[in-house]
Parts: C-alpha cells; sequence; structure tokens
C-alpha cells in the first residue's frame, strides 16, 4: 500500500501532499536521464489511460458536487498527483479505488487553504487557476499562486481572469499571487472569447454551473476533453447545452451532485507513439485509441506514409515500407491539426523525402526544441515570424512561427535536454531513430504527461539505460 493509494489518517495525508509537492518540483529540471541505442524498430503494444488534458479539470470539478465523485481511467503522471495534493490542501478526501486508475473524492469538508503551501504544491502547474470558480462557490474566495508551465510560449491568464470579473470575481494582484473574492456571489455572464482558448472555455464551464441565471459563452474551445468535461458536468446535474459556432449556453442550478465517470483517452499521448512508430519503421499497436478523436492526426499520418488498422481496442500504427513523403501542415484548436502532435512527427518528417512545413499559430515559441535536432544531423529550419502561404486554410496570426524541414537526414546520437513536454518525447523518438548513442537529461518534465513512459519503451523492445 502506498501513500498516495489511501488517505485514511494524518500521516498518510500527510504524504499524498509531500509527493504532490514533488510531481510540482519536477516541471523544473530533474537528474533524470536516458541513454538510448538508437537504431531499432519500436513493436509491440502498449496501452494508454485517460487525457492528462482531461483528468485533473474532472478532479477539480468534483470539488463542486455536495457528494462524492469517482473518476476512472486516470492516467499515472504527476499533474495528477499535483492535483490531488491540491484537493487534500483544500480538505477533499482523497482517495485511491480498487480497479487500477480509479480514483475518489470527497468534498464535504472544503476549506481555506494556505498560499504558501498552494504555491508549493503547485510548483509550475497551470491547473491552481481553474479552482477559482468551484473554491468561489464553496468558500466564497481563491487565491492563484504565480503560474508557470512549459517553455512554449506566453500563456497569459487574462482571458481567465476577464471572465472571472465578469461573473462578479473581485480580482486583487498580490506580491505572491492574486486573490479573488465574490462578496455578492457569482451570477451569469454574457462572454465572447477572443481565442477559444481550451483552459478559458473549463474555466467558464466550472464557474457557471452553479452561477445565478444563464451563461452565453462565445467562441468556445470544442476539443474532446472538453466535451467529456461537459459530460461529467452534466452527469452532477448541470444544464448545459452547446450549440453551433462554437456557442456554449449554461443555465445555472442551485446545487450539484458527485460524478462517475470513465475519462475519454489520450490522444495526445496516442499520436506521440504513432509518430514513435513511423520514424523508428516501427510497429506499434495503442490501446485504448480510438479512430473519432484522431481523425485529423491519421489523415495527416497516412499523407506522411504511415498506415494503420483501426481495432475495437485501439489502433496498430506501423511504417508500411518505402520512402516518407512530405507534408505541409497547420496547427489550430479542435477541430483542426493540435499543436501537440507537430512535435513529435517532426521527428519523422527529418525522414521524408523532401520539404515538409509546419504553420504553428497555436504557440508562438514550439519551435525551441528544433535546435537539438539539428546538432543531431536534422535539417530545420525556423521561421520566427511565419511564412506567407495563398494555400493555407488556417487564418493567420501575428506571433505565429514556421518550420521548413528539408530531408532525408540521417540522424546521429548527441546529449540534449529536454526543453518541455512534447518536445521531451520528441527527443525520445529522435534518440530511438539516430544511429548511435543519445543521452536525453531532465526528463522529469515527460512524466506530466506520459504514464510509465520508461515502461512503454521497455515493452516496445528500445534499447536504453534509465537513470532516475
Amino acid at each position: 500500500m502506498t501513500q498516495l493509494e489511501h488517505q485514511d489518517d494524518n500521516g498518510e495525508a500527510s504524504g499524498l501532499k509531500k509527493d504532490a509537492q514533488k510531481a510540482g518540483a519536477r516541471v523544473g529540471l530533474t537528474s533524470d536521464e536516458i541513454i538510448i541505442n538508437g537504431g531499432r524498430p519500436l513493436m509491440g503494444r502498449i496501452e494508454v489511460r485517460g487525457a492528462k488534458n482531461l483528468a485533473p479539470k474532472a478532479m477539480v470539478a468534483a470539488l463542486l458536487g455536495k457528494t462524492p465523485s469517482v473518476l476512472r481511467n486516470v492516467p499515472n503522471v504527476s499533474d495528477i498527483r499535483v492535483v490531488a495534493g491540491l484537493l487534500a490542501l483544500h480538505g477533499v478526501l482523497v482517495t485511491r479505488g480498487e480497479e487500477p486508475g480509479e480514483w475518489r473524492f470527497d468534498p464535504s469538508n472544503v476549506e481555506i487553504a494556505h498560499h504558501a503551501d498552494i504555491d508549493a504544491h503547485a510548483g509550475s502547474s497551470r491547473i491552481p487557476i481553474l479552482f477559482c470558480g468551484p473554491l468561489l462557490h464553496r468558500l466564497g474566495e481563491a487565491f492563484i499562486p504565480d503560474l508557470g508551465g512549459c517553455r512554449i510560449g506566453d500563456r497569459p491568464i487574462d482571458f481567465h481572469l476577464d471572465a472571472l470579473r465578469k461573473f462578479g470575481a473581485v480580482v486583487e494582484k498580490l506580491p505572491s499571487g492574486i486573490s479573488l473574492t465574490a462578496p455578492n456571489g457569482l451570477h451569469g455572464a454574457n462572454i465572447e472569447l477572443p481565442y477559444p482558448s481550451v483552459g478559458a472555455t473549463e474555466q467558464v464551464l466550472l464557474t457557471s454551473v452553479l452561477a445565478k441565471g444563464q451563461t452565453e459563452l462565445r467562441n468556445a474551445a470544442i476539443e474532446p476533453e472538453i466535451t467529456d468535461l461537459i459530460c461529467i458536468l452534466q452527469k452532477m446535474g448541470a444544464i448545459i447545452t452547446v450549440e453551433p459556432n462554437r456557442v456554449i449556453f449554461i443555465e445555472g442550478v442551485e446545487e450539484l451532485r458527485g460524478y462517475d465517470h470513465r475519462a475519454l483517452f489520450d490522444r495526445n499521448e496516442a499520436a506521440s507513439w504513432a509518430s514513435a512508430a513511423l520514424a523508428t519503421k516501427g510497429d506499434v499497436f495503442v490501446g485504448g485509441a480510438r479512430q473519432e478523436e484522431m481523425m485529423t492526426f491519421l489523415n495527416v499520418f497516412r499523407k506522411v506514409g504511415g498506415d494503420f488498422d483501426i481495432h475495437d481496442d485501439g489502433i496498430r500504427f506501423f511504417h508500411p515500407g518505402g520512402d516518407l513523403k512530405p507534408v505541409t501542415i497547420e496547427t489550430d484548436v479542435h477541430p483542426g491539426f493540435m499543436t501537440d502532435w507537430q512535435q513529435p512527427l517532426v521527428v519523422a518528417l527529418t525522414q521524408a523525402e523532401g520539404v515538409s512545413t509546419i504553420h504553428e499559430t497555436v504557440y508562438e515559441n514550439r519551435f525551441g526544441f528544433t535546435d537539438a535536432l539539428n546538432k543531431m544531423g536534422a535539417n530545420i529550419e525556423v521561421f520566427r515570424d511565419g511564412l506567407h502561404d495563398e494555400s493555407r486554410r488556417v487564418k493567420r496570426r501575428e506571433f505565429e512561427q514556421a518550420a521548413v524541414i528539408s530531408g532525408p537526414t540521417p540522424l546521429k546520437g548527441a546529449e540534449i535536454e529536454v526543453p518541455d513536454l512534447r518536445g521531451g518525447f520528441s527527443y525520445l523518438i529522435a534518440g530511438l531513430t539516430a544511429e548511435g548513442q543519445t543521452k536525453v537529461t531532465n526528463l522529469g518534465i515527460i512524466s506530466r504527461g506520459y504514464e510509465n513512459f520508461i515502461e512503454k519503451l521497455r515493452l516496445l523492445g528500445a534499447d536504453f539505460v534509465f537513470e532516475g
């Protein structure tokens, strides 16, 4: 029995909080490293569990319920431990269920947490901002520490704070973070997001369901993880209507109950393993992956020259032989090509015959990871102000960048340091693809979004030594 499995007494509750504090810290530099002997195709089967972009938000939603909630299919990633610790700090009884990946949350005794404790447990995670709406409803106040995250661009919280103000929250900036109160309670609002931000959409959903009156949200994000969160809130008793053209209506209710829900699979992790199979000329079955949520990725995967078989229990991704083909990709919000998909795929594109172009329109600094790939022999040129292209479908954005990948270029082993979550997994793929030995350091960041990735590499026959 580990300290994360139960929270039956003060000692084990303290253990949960300490583990969460360590998980939060792991977003920074860590001593973990892996030495990979490349050139061996990945072959075999691995499983993906619930989405990292859904499960922590579903855990926060448990704060809204009058009765306990059960979340199933939860991935074992550090973001989960961070949120579990933050919930425990606020008086939620957090326990592990009987089946693997099952978590239970009893919010009967929600209480105020000390600012210093919140800051220590959050680490660099951005999840604490989503506690604001639920805590304002439950306690009348909330606190957000200084927020960090992956070094892939400026992700301001202005969208969140502007929305909370419209609900009636009073926002005060302090040296240690941001304090919020709701002296007159929260009420419905008309909100139009300047950009279909996933985080801001989640904020509005988690805040509006108990606000008095109706909320109209325009230009909302419509990712599958958003839909799954809406399903959770509806199970709890919320009234939410999703209209065409990114419009969501929410009718506030008096109270919500707990939920019992199985989280949607992690399509980002599935796409990452698919890219690894393609780059290494391998054959990987990703158990738990589903076609519907990955259609856009599957189209691009096929255009590049990869192949796949759809099964009831997952998707088989494989390199069918022959040359890989260049593609042009424009990242965008759902249902476009996700920004989280492009970094792992870039490694495979270094092995394609010809010139590929990726227009990154979501984050302004997501190509920083390509410097290490060039060090390994890739030929990638980054255009900091993007590239003009008459055939583009995604509207050009001021901060976008572009990367031009010329191939095929054999990769050679090198020493590289993980810069961010998806870039870090890309480095693993590069090391697996390269000739010779690659040393990848600062692996702690990868644990934020990839469950048991070291064990999965072993299952797929990778040749490596892990130190951590």
